[in-house]
């Protein structure tokens, strides 16, 4: 027995698909390349690991391997967090124009719309997670990074007051890269009336769930991303309002490496809690139910 476990190993020979002819000066022989069908593969931005698109899809776009939560745009999360049937837009075809005339901003907004597949960077309507009925409010980083213009900031405050004249409780799903500059100071108004709409909602007793996406920043963190009655995030999401080159510039001092990780933002009380993309469905159920009448709250 211990013969054939400890017995020398063969030697294996790689054998050329052409016969080489001694003497003579070989040529790189040309192989057909194979055709990848494009989007076949997904390559993880943080550990490098390749994958198929469809398996990634089926672990809803987070990396078997190391974890990472890749974005998902707003019809994604539609469709991973509430049920499949009933959702109702609102809102659906209010669009951005160019108030200010701002040069080459209509040509983009196009572009965006065009790239994205997407009208604006935000989604709004209502529908039910697991039977529980629900306003939702959902970005989309896709659409010019999810900056907050004045169709974003307004389709959220109609939700909210559709949450309010309802009676429902309001999720919203945030990420963005801040306010839009093409609108100037319209842009940077949407952070006081969508803060004073949630204020309205809370004043009626409504709930209002934040859902902190990679990334949230600039004015949608300091606005009504950092408003909810519980503030949960995913896990790595970057949370925080002026970039890290920026803050480390003002206060001549090196950050830590997981400065405004979501980790980070719950270890210092800026954050609820921390919940994996495959349980935030079954986590926001479980609110929704406790906050109901019929969790007897």
């Amino acid at each position: 027995m211990f013969k054939d476990i400890f017995q020398k190993k063969r030697k294996y020979a790689t054998i050329p698909s052409e016969r080489a002819v001694p003497g003579e000066r070989q040529e790189a022989i040309e192989r057909p390349k194979r055709e990848i069908p494009e989007g076949l593969m997904n390559k993880c931005s943080k550990c490098g690991t390749i994958q198929y698109s469809k398996e990634l899809e089926k672990n809803l776009k987070v990396c078997p391997s190391c974890g990472y939560h890749m974005r998902l745009n707003a019809m994604e999360r539609i469709a991973m967090v509430l049920d499949e049937e009933g959702f109702v837009e609102y809102d659906a075809d209010m669009v951005s124009v160019d108030p200010l005339g701002f040069p080459g901003y209509s040509n983009k907004l196009e572009q965006q719309r065009l790239k994205s597949g997407l009208k604006e960077a935000v989604i709004t309507g209502q529908g039910t997670i697991e039977g529980l009925p629900v306003v939702v409010a959902v970005m989309s980083f896709d659409f010019f990074t999810g900056s907050m213009g004045s169709v974003v900031g307004e389709k959220i405050t109609r939700a909210v007051e559709q949450a309010i004249e309802k009676k429902l409780p309001l999720i919203i799903f945030s990420t963005s890269g801040g306010a839009r500059m093409q609108e100037s100071i319209l842009s940077l108004m949407q952070m006081a009336k969508t803060s004073a709409a949630l204020a309205r909602l809370d004043e009626q007793g409504g709930l209002y769930i934040s859902v902190i996406t990679d990334p949230t920043t600039g004015g949608v963190s300091a606005s009504f991303a950092s408003l909810g009655d519980i503030n949960i995030a995913e896990p790595g999401a970057v949370f925080g309002f002026a970039g890290r080159i920026v803050i480390e510039q003002t206060i001549r001092q090196k950050l830590p490496d997981d400065f405004q990780t979501a980790e980070f933002n719950l270890q210092h009380g800026q954050l609820d809690m921390v919940v994996h993309r495959k349980e935030l469905r079954a986590t926001l159920s479980k609110l929704l139910d406790m906050h109901s009448e019929k969790g007897g709250v």
